[in-house]
Order: structure tokens, then C-alpha cells, then sequence
């Protein structure tokens, strides 16, 4: 298949940064209805399979949530070769997010600045795609999470993650409890070890109350922007809770001084990569404070397979990927795939699982 981003990547880029990934979501709704318009993904490295919390994934680049708020292009981007694709954030209530303009390219730096606001359909919508597509009989491999926030107006905010929980733990793979977005008034207080206990606690009870006979994960997705108390708190309650894994990181509220003006005074969660480093230190810390016990998944600036494989010896046993999309195409997601089986091996890995934490080794 003819790699057309080369092309169409510098049309999307003179487009409003909302506008284009719009037009980017209703193409891959055509080239689905078409399958010899999608490209594949190809076959992967056996060297990438890994198990983790619980599930079996052909390779670990994840597409990070944000980028399918509304579960609309699940099964298409599987098809461009990610092993998992988190839709999301989703909150009950439809909400139209903050006012326009509130997404913004950084291309110099290769970095998004953005204050949607958790806009999505709501979480009936949400339900109903992931349930036709079920139904459908036509699904493609791989692994689907479903990406979990508050309406901004909802004061008591475990309510609307077990409404979540209860709407769709039978329908995806894996659930994440977002409370890392810069966005939403309130939300990073969540974070917080008696918060945390308490929204953790009310969410693996509604999970249980489901009576599944097949129990997704529950992961929580936090911060980059937390100071030596947060992570230790974040990494006692994760372990005490009993909750499946850590998403590290979301975007930050930090400005590095490469960040140019006017942009630069934006508010917002900062990615792609000036994330990378801090986001991956964080990620060292929450494994070393974890004592590896507990999986996580990187995000945060990938743009290579060094990138990635970065994350995965920091502790990740999986990584996620959406801003540099922006700039590189679907076509990233096969390089980085295949330039992680050529570290695994240069440093002598029989598997992905072997190398994730050998920096702490």
C-alpha cells in the first residue's frame, strides 16, 4: 500500500488542527466501509507479544485516548497495525468541551497543546458502537480499552465513573479511570491519596457489581505534573486498591522554554515530545516505587521506536502513541514496531517482557 501522508499530511497541517482530525476520523469511517482502501498493518514480530494484566497483546504501541473520544474508528486503527486502542475519554452526559480555538500544533517541536475539555457524544453513543461492533461479527484483532471521565458539572465525581463502569465493563477489553486531565476544573485533585482511595473503592466495587464472568482490567491514568508526595501516595493507594495498572503519562501543564510565543501562554496539557522525558522519568519513578509489582503503560512523547523501547526498559509493559501522528502518519506505527524487535534483540532480549525495567536492573 502506497504511503499517502506525504501527501495528505501537509493539506491536514494547513487545516485548523480540529478540523483536520475530523476530516482524518471520517476518512478512516470510509476506508473501513472500504477494505481494500485501508492499508494493513502487516504481520508482527513474535518478539513483541506480550501478556499483561491478564490479556494477550500482538504487539504493545497503543493508541492513546483522545484521539477517538467517541469509539467511532476502533476497528480501523487496529487495521493500521496498533495492538490496542483505548477510545475515550468518555463521561455520561454529552458535553460540547471548552470553547473553540482549543487544539494547537507546536510543529517545531513536535508538540499539541490542547484544552478540549472531555468533549465526547456521551456515554450511551459510546456504548452502543462498541455493542454493534460486537455484534457485528466483523471486528479486527487486538485489544480495545475504554477511557473513563466526569462531566465538568458533576460535583461528586466517583458517581460518574461507575456510571462508566457499569455501562461498559462488559463491552471492552480494559477500563481506565482518567483523572490526569488538565481540562477539567477539579480533576488532578482526584490524585489525591484519601480521593484516590475513595474513587478507586467505589469503582472496583461497581466493576464487581457487574458480575462478569470475565472481569476487565482497571487502570488509573495519571499526571506527569506531581510532586515526590503525589507519586508516593498514587503508587501506595494503586497497590492497596488492587487496580490492574498505571497509564503514565497524560499531558502536561508545564511549558518548556522551547515552547514559542504566543503559544507558549495557551492553556492546556502540553504533548509530544518536549513530554517525552518528563513523562518518562516519571515513569521510572512509579516503577521503582511500585517495585515493578504492577504494570504500566508509557505514553508521553513517543515518536520512534527508540522512543518506545525507552519506556518499556523505564518499566512500561506497554506504550502509547497519538501526537506524533500528527506530524508522521499511521506509517510511525510499523516503524516503531519494527525498530523495538531490532533493540530487543541488539541488547539480546528473547522477549519484550525480559526488557521492561532493565534500566532499574
Amino acid at each position: 500500500m502506497i504511503d499517502l501522508f506525504p501527501v495528505v499530511g501537509p493539506i491536514l497541517r494547513s487545516l485548523d488542527p480540529e478540523t483536520a482530525h475530523g476530516l482524518t476520523v471520517k476518512a478512516l469511517l470510509m476506508m473501513e466501509k472500504a477494505p481494500a482502501l485501508m492499508p494493513g498493518g502487516g504481520k508482527d514480530d513474535p518478539i513483541l507479544r506480550s501478556r499483561v494484566f491478564g490479556l494477550d497483546f500482538a504487539n504493545p504501541v497503543g493508541l492513546a485516548a483522545g484521539f477517538d473520544k467517541n469509539a467511532e474508528v476502533i476497528d480501523p486503527m487496529l487495521r493500521l497495525g496498533f495492538g490496542f486502542v483505548e477510545a475515550g475519554s468518555v463521561t455520561p452526559r454529552p458535553q460540547s468541551g471548552n470553547p473553540k480555538p482549543r487544539l494547537f500544533r507546536v510543529p517545531e517541536q513536535g508538540a499539541v497543546i490542547n484544552r478540549m475539555g472531555f468533549n465526547n457524544e456521551g456515554l450511551d453513543v459510546f456504548a452502543q458502537r462498541l455493542e454493534c461492533r460486537l455484534a457485528s461479527g466483523r471486528k479486527a484483532p487486538g485489544i480495545v480499552g475504554a477511557n473513563l471521565g466526569k462531566n465538568k458539572d458533576t460535583a461528586e465525581a466517583a458517581d460518574d465513573y461507575v456510571l462508566g463502569v457499569k455501562r461498559v465493563a462488559a463491552l471492552a477489553d480494559y477500563l481506565v479511570v482518567n483523572v490526569s486531565s488538565p481540562n477539567t476544573p477539579g480533576l488532578r485533585t482526584l490524585q489525591g491519596r484519601d480521593p484516590l482511595r475513595t474513587l478507586l473503592g467505589r469503582v472496583l466495587d461497581a466493576r464487581a457489581d457487574c458480575k462478569l464472568s470475565k472481569t476487565p482490567p482497571v487502570l488509573l491514568k495519571i499526571a506527569p505534573d506531581l510532586t515526590d508526595e503525589d507519586k508516593a501516595d498514587i503508587a501506595a493507594v494503586a497497590l492497596e486498591s488492587g487496580i490492574d495498572g498505571l497509564i503514565v503519562s497524560n499531558t502536561t501543564i508545564a511549558r518548556p522554554a522551547e515552547i514559542p510565543e504566543p503559544l507558549r501562554s495557551e492553556a492546556g496539557g502540553l504533548s509530544g515530545k518536549p513530554l517525552f522525558a518528563p513523562s518518562t522519568a516519571v515513569l521510572g519513578e512509579m516503577y521503582r516505587l511500585t517495585g515493578g509489582k504492577l504494570p504500566l503503560v508509557g505514553a508521553g512523547g513517543i515518536a520512534s521506536g527508540a522512543d518506545a523501547y525507552a519506556k518499556i526498559r523505564a518499566g512500561a509493559s506497554l506504550v502509547q502513541l497519538y501526537s506524533a501522528l500528527v506530524y508522521h502518519g499511521a506509517g510511525l506505527v510499523g516503524t516503531i514496531k519494527t525498530d523495538m524487535a531490532a533493540l530487543l534483540r541488539r541488547d539480546g532480549f528473547a522477549s519484550l517482557a525480559d526488557a521492561v525495567g532493565a534500566d532499574h536492573r
